[in-house]
């Protein structure tokens, strides 16, 4: 297990430039199994969970090539499906999350996906009924094994049809547009999902020959083709590590530079974080933070109530920085609710935050009430656990702005999202060094 060791209470500064975006890497990689030709896609984060998707991508016999730092190309034209019945693919599916949205493309070009239930963050019950109702929906036949959690569907052919999914889940979305390219006749899906990276893997299709119109609503209509061709594809700036930089700046009373942020593509991210109070200024397609020397003040509603901040389907405001806010909050002037709404675990680290002296009180697994200290109560150092990708990065930033030295353990959940985190940090100024306490 590694450990980082994190000397806290200095300011930093410089520039800092995003990873490629994790959740859009996850389904644009599943992507290559729809064609037989070459796929090249740049800006690849070299981060655990998608290391391990392009190795199982590897063992399914995908082609692949690493042509230069962070970027490969694929070619799945001779794909072993016996690997997915293998024990060696229930132990490598089963480790990653992302797995499950290669059930789509192989379902639509081969006829037949199989997964074990994918593992991935304890954060909560994260449901794969929408990926399995559209495919049921598009004509394929549903399997499960109870025993060792596999799950299986078929179908000769798919038939394009009309449905409402349940929610409006990213990789729902992604899983059953990948089937639907290929389905014939047309598939028209509605409360489809809309994030940026769902916007990309609709175009990368597009470009490859699929015929996909409404990309950026929540109804995406799809006509379905007999084959689609290999393309080029770059991956965005990752929108989690911009919101966790800002969080970084804030919290350290730096000025730091994040560049090349495709502005167009961060939703709410920007204004969530002024009404926190910190000032993100726009200098091209950078984010410039001030050295917030003198704190930040958290707005109110306009009714003079206290600050809710909740997650939401894009354009939204990602669950996935809500981990940021809550740690941000802690030192700013005044209070806000974080609310998470769609993960019943995510808020439990907040007892390593109140252990570090920050004022927090959890309502429910739901949500939480933090009172800031103003930086008049400097946070302080401890030794802490990282349970997720998301709560160690929130970690982490706490023992960056904390008086003393902290220790962070099982840092394996931090490297899952975060791209060469400690060298990069420590070229800005921070004081963290690894461990490997095995």
């Amino acid at each position: 297990m590694g450990t980082f060791k994190i000397e806290g209470g200095h300011r930093l500064q410089g520039s800092i430039k995003p990873q490629g975006a994790k959740n859009e890497a996850l389904q644009i990689l599943c992507a290559v199994l729809l064609t037989p030709e070459t796929v090249t896609i740049h800006n690849i984060p070299d981060i655990v969970d998608v290391n391990k998707l392009i190795n199982l991508l590897s063992n399914l016999g995908v082609k692949v090539d690493q042509l230069g730092p962070n970027s490969y190309s694929f070619k799945a034209d001779n794909i072993n499906l016996n690997y997915l019945e293998s024990e060696q693919f229930k132990i490598e599916g089963g480790s990653l999350r992302g797995s499950i949205m290669i059930v789509g493309p192989l379902l639509a070009r081969f006829g037949r996906g199989y997964i074990p239930k994918p593992g991935g963050d304890k954060i909560g019950r994260r449901r794969l009924d929408t990926h399995f109702e559209g495919f049921i929906n598009l004509g394929a036949s549903f399997r499960y094994n109870r025993e060792d959690h596999f799950y299986g569907v078929e179908a000769e052919k798919l038939k394009g049809t009309y449905m409402l999914l349940d929610e409006a889940s990213v990789t729902g979305t992604a899983n059953v547009v990948m089937a639907a390219v290929l389905a014939e006749g047309t598939t028209t899906i509605y409360n489809a999902a809309c994030e940026p990276y769902l916007q990309q893997l609709c175009k990368m299709l597009n470009r490859m020959g699929a015929k996909i119109s409404g990309i950026g609503s929540n109804m995406l209509v799809i006509e379905g083709v007999d084959s689609l061709k290999g393309t080029e594809h770059t991956m965005l700036p990752d929108m989690i590590e911009i919101g966790s930089w800002i969080g970084l700046a804030a919290m350290t009373k730096s000025e730091l530079t994040i560049k090349g942020v495709s502005w167009d593509d961060l939703g709410q991210i920007p204004n969530v974080f002024r009404k926190l109070g910190i000032t993100v200024e726009q200098q091209g397609d950078d984010i410039h933070i001030p050295a917030h020397t003198d704190g930040y003040q958290i707005q109110k509603f306009i009714d003079g109530s206290i600050l809710t901040v909740a997650d939401a389907p894009w354009p939204g405001f990602t669950p996935d920085l809500l981990s940021i806010v809550l740690v941000i909050a802690t030192q700013a002037k005044g209070e806000v609710l974080i609310h998470q709404k769609m993960f019943e675990s995510r808020l439990f680290f907040v007892d390593k935050l109140i252990d570090m002296g920050a004022k927090i009180i959890l309502c429910d697994p739901h949500r939480a009430t933090v009172i800031g200290h103003n930086f008049k109560s400097q946070l302080k150092a401890t030794t802490m656990t990282s349970p997720d990708i998301r709560a160690g990065i929130s970690l982490l930033i706490a023992a960056l702005s904390a008086k003393g030295t902290s220790t962070i353990h099982n840092i394996e959940q931090i490297d899952r999202g975060y791209e060469n985190i400690e060298q990069r940090l420590r070229s800005i100024g921070a004081r963290i060094q690894r461990l490997d306490t095995n």
